[in-house]
């Protein structure tokens, strides 16, 4: 569907800008009035809105969440897409609801006009709308959407956030320690030069560095610019994509700490699908593609091709290597008794759990080990200062 650009007027008297998509100026010019808007100018421009437009996770939750309770209590979809698109605040959602609720009103269904929007509706996503829309359980889709998208906003913050933390440390720990070495330690010890001290190698070494810090950072820069583009042309391949990832899991605690937050979001995910009547192979494709790290989203996609052919799902996801045991056994034990559904809930719940204890786990062990980092740091710095001052107070002395 083209995208159009506009400027309109509000019932304010304020000019406004915005994109949306339409069949034709004509329409798009009818959905701006629907935004109690009155169009100045509309052209078409180039592209598609469904890679223009950008909506947060959370105005999508909260969408969501409206669009269940309104469906709950048996309101069309039609008027449910209406009502939902006036209470919203991110105009390219609400262009996005309108331009939904004009395909549904010429006999499209809600999933498949949803796919036009990749950047803004998962594959996981549209798949499960669609599944509700066939089966006319809409409202129970949209409410298990609704708890699973926040489910993962919090699981995705809590490792953001144990992630972020320790950085930040870092980050201040160097930055205290550049700092003292560029300006506090060459003030210091040039007063021991003027008086002709001899100075001891640490703060020979110390004075050295401070001497030689733009060249360091600079160079440090440098470096971390051309691992970066090295990295972005490595990785460009699947393979060495894939490989890549597969050494990041096998970190100590970090690579445990990522690979629980991975299968937390799978296991929710494949239980969400499966509950909603979705064969299990075609779950595992849809579930393959919610994974960030590579290699896992390979060895779903193929555990999911071996179950295509025939194969048992439970020795194809052993044969990996990869994934624990308890997710292993919860598995099977759910394949065995035809409940994979109750089994993959328990194991996204046992993964929450996992996921707040290790990142207690690695929060208590990064803390002490960079604040351990810092002061001894510091530490020499000192000593390379006092040194020279015991020295010299033994001459004086002698």
């Amino acid at each position: 569907m083209p995208a159009y650009s506009y400027s309109a007027i509000d019932p304010n008297g304020l000019k406004k800008k915005g994109l949306l998509s339409a069949q034709s100026e004509r329409e798009a010019r009818k959905l701006i009035k629907e935004l109690n808007l009155t169009p100045i100018n509309v052209s078409e421009t180039n592209g598609n809105l469904s890679r223009i437009s950008r909506v947060k996770t959370k105005d999508i939750v909260i969408m969501t969440r409206q669009m269940a309770t309104l469906l709950e209590a048996n309101t069309s979809i039609i008027d449910a897409l209406k009502i939902t698109s006036d209470q919203c605040v991110n105009k390219n959602l609400v262009h996005i609801l309108l331009n939904l609720r004009e395909d549904i009103i010429q006999g499209k269904r809600l999933g498949v006009s949803m796919n036009k929007y990749p950047g803004v509706f998962t594959n996981t996503y549209t798949s499960l709308v669609t599944a509700g829309d066939s089966s006319g359980n809409l409202d129970v889709i949209f409410d298990r959407l609704a708890d699973y998208l926040e489910e993962s906003a919090s699981i995705r913050q809590k490792v953001i956030s144990a992630l972020t933390y320790p950085v930040i440390l870092i980050g201040f720990s160097i930055i205290v320690i550049i700092s003292l070495l560029a300006f506090v330690l060459p003030q210091v010890v040039g007063q021991f030069v003027k008086a002709g001290a001899e100075l001891p190698f640490i703060t020979k070494a110390l004075l050295a560095i401070s001497n030689n810090i733009g060249i360091i950072i600079i160079s440090s820069v440098l470096v971390i610019i051309c691992f970066t583009y090295f990295y972005k042309y490595f990785v460009k391949q699947a393979n060495n994509h894939t490989n890549v990832h597969e050494k990041i899991l096998g970190i100590p605690l970090i690579g445990n700490f990522l690979l629980n937050s991975e299968i937390e979001r799978f296991s929710s995910t494949m239980s969400l699908l499966l509950e909603s009547g979705t064969n299990l192979d075609v779950a595992l494709d849809e579930s393959s593609k919610i994974f960030t790290n590579k290699f896992l989203s390979k060895s779903i996609s193929d555990t999911r091709q071996d179950v295509v052919e025939g194969k048992d799902f439970i020795f194809s996801l052993k044969k990996k290597n990869v994934f624990p045991d308890i997710f292993i056994q919860l598995v099977s034990s759910g394949y065995k008794s035809g409940n994979l559904v109750k089994m993959f809930s328990k194991v996204s719940e046992f993964m929450k759990n996992e996921i707040e204890s290790k990142r207690s786990v690695l929060l208590s062990l990064l803390e002490p080990l960079v604040i351990i980092f810092m002061g001894g740091f510091i530490m020499l710095i000192v000593l390379a200062i006092l040194i020279p001052i015991m020295q010299m107070n033994t001459l004086a002395l002698g």
